[in-house]
């Protein structure tokens, strides 16, 4: 009887052993289609065809893909989209912190629990700048303004309330002792009309991306103040000190993101771990994230829904202490 049982169990083992290895082995049977919840030229359009770009060119998969903008409510048009294809491992989205925000100010229903999320790439460090003959001549300087009079500085963020930029200002403000609600913030649609505000003297503060920071910065037109980020950045930005190293801990950035619809299988949200495993380790991309002074920070499907709970909660709270967070945020 003991033989027999050893058989079977030998026999159900061998099974299993196939059946597994028969899921790990799926790969994309169409066209992969990477969506972008945002118009052609922004920082998440322009992150999806760097991945198109490298997935053609070193020819990384056995089909095509292709880049589609569905802009439009915040992102909300292009989750909705998502929404609809449940267990279509075929349709990608390249997002950014609008995945979390959009649902806590009440823009849509829909919330990270709703998609497969299959893997962190990027963060853009926020950057606290100020015109180049500004009288604020340090973060300790900008911290003891607004602690006199948090109003006293206008500070610029593109390209939404409750994005990454503003929140990057409020986390540096509750941090310092400062009330965040009493900061003055002006929001622009875009890095194209905040920049010229600082430069005009319209307002007295930036705050951006390291990216979208390093042109001026470069050419001497402002000065960083300091950087969001766990350590300074390479390059020009060497010269710039973090929050931590000034007694702020705060590390604030705007990441980029992709998800898939809910209901992938674990072969199939296993494959897209290894696919985005590749592309991050690849030569290509990290010279193009080093040439936009971004930060490779690949996480795994599992690291990285471990990863948006955590940025949730910690949103949350400080969308609620801003008046920002909707009264009853979905899920």
């Amino acid at each position: 009887m003991r033989r027999i049982n050893g058989w079977l169990a030998a026999m159900l083992c061998g099974a299993i052993a196939m059946q597994a290895h028969a899921q790990s082995t799926w790969k994309p049977e169409r066209t992969v289609e990477i969506a972008v919840g945002s118009a052609a030229g922004t920082g998440t359009d322009r992150t999806a065809r760097l991945i198109q770009s490298i997935w053609t060119e070193r020819k990384l998969m056995d089909v095509s893909s292709i880049v589609v903008n569905r802009p439009g409510g915040g992102s909300t048009v292009s989750f909705n989209f998502m929404n609809q294809r449940a267990g279509d491992p075929h349709n990608l989205l390249v997002t950014s912190y609008n995945l979390v925000t959009a649902n806590l100010t009440g823009k849509t229903p829909l919330n990270y629990t709703d998609f497969t999320l299959i893997s962190l790439l990027i963060s853009e460090y926020i950057v606290y700048s100020v015109q180049k003959d500004s009288p604020i001549k340090s973060l300790a300087d900008l911290v003891a303004a607004l602690k006199k009079d948090p109003g006293s500085v206008p500070a610029a963020v593109s390209s939404s309330v409750a994005g990454a930029n503003h929140i990057a200002l409020a986390l540096l403000a509750k941090a310092a002792g400062i009330n965040p609600k009493q900061l003055k913030v002006v929001v622009f649609p875009g890095t194209g009309q905040a920049l010229p505000a600082l430069l005009g003297g319209h307002v007295g503060l930036f705050v951006n991306s390291a990216s979208a920071t390093a042109s001026p910065f470069i050419n001497g037109s402002i000065r960083p103040l300091a950087i969001a980020a766990p350590k300074r950045l390479p390059g020009p930005y060497a010269s710039v000190p973090t929050l931590t190293e000034l007694g702020i801990p705060v590390v604030a950035d705007n990441w980029r993101m992709v998800i898939a619809p809910k209901g992938l299988t674990p072969a199939q949200t296993a494959y897209w771990d290894g696919a985005f495993k590749a592309l991050a380790g690849s030569e290509a991309w990290n010279k193009e994230l080093a040439t936009n002074h971004m930060a490779n920070t690949y996480r795994t499907s599992a690291e990285t829904t471990k990863y948006v709970a955590a940025e949730y909660k910690e949103i949350k709270e400080l969308l609620t202490d801003l008046g920002l967070a909707s009264t009853a945020p979905a899920k």
